[in-house]
């Protein structure tokens, strides 16, 4: 998991939204478990913001070079798709 969240230089932030209790952002809070320290501990110069707002649908932002955002919606997604989804995210550049 060490180079899956080896972020792309381009990349200025990522934003996680989601719900600290509902059941379609449970998924989500089951990833950022599992995945932010290694995230954080690869990456310790790009921001990785948690926003917690209730009944918010699970969305990831990414933030690259010159304010380009790119944003995909986590709804519907399990753990491990969650995951794939936020790699390819980190990794390919707008």
């Amino acid at each position: 998991m060490a180079s899956k969240y080896g972020f792309t230089q381009g990349l200025k932030e990522l934003r996680f939204l989601f719900c600290q209790t509902s059941e379609h952002s449970a998924a989500t809070r089951t990833f950022l478990t599992r995945t932010y320290p290694t995230m954080k501990k690869h990456n310790p110069h790009t921001p990785i913001m948690l926003r917690e707002a209730s009944g918010i649908e699970p969305k990831v932002y990414a933030r690259y070079d010159f304010g380009k955002e790119k944003m995909i919606t986590l709804k519907g997604l399990d753990d491990k798709a969650i995951e794939q989804q936020v790699t390819e995210l980190v990794k390919t550049p707008i």
